[in-house]
């Protein structure tokens, strides 16, 4: 079973910061791309950014561009969502996902991001 453990959530003011952290005891972690969906009460599940194995390549949604930013150590098995800027919009439960190349995501167990106007 591959388990995604997520921390960093929590509570921020308008303008804050927060960093999440999504980490794996799985050797295939090098494997695999890497990212993050939010789902806000009443609406879809959305994409936020993602990250090659290498973390030569990112992703971002429109909404989140020039302020968070996606990064993965290797060594620790570990990515890592930076939140600067935040806003009100930004409030939403953040899932971590793995791509392992194959017909389904392994998934974190969300974490609550609640930002304050």
């Amino acid at each position: 079973q591959v388990q995604l453990v997520q921390t960093g959530g929590g509570l921020v003011q308008a303008g804050g910061s927060l960093r999440l952290s999504c980490v794996t005891s799985d050797s295939s972690f090098y494997r695999w791309a890497m990212g993050w969906f939010r789902q806000a009460p009443g609406t879809r599940r959305e994409f936020v950014a993602a990250i090659s194995p290498s973390g030569g390549r990112t992703l971002y949604a429109d909404s989140v561009k020039g302020r968070f930013t996606i990064s993965r150590d290797t060594a620790k098995n570990t990515v890592y969502l930076q939140m600067n800027s935040l806003k009100p919009e930004d409030t939403a439960v953040y899932y971590c996902f793995a791509d392992p190349g194959l017909r389904y995501n392994y998934w974190g167990q969300g974490t609550q991001v609640t930002v304050s106007s």
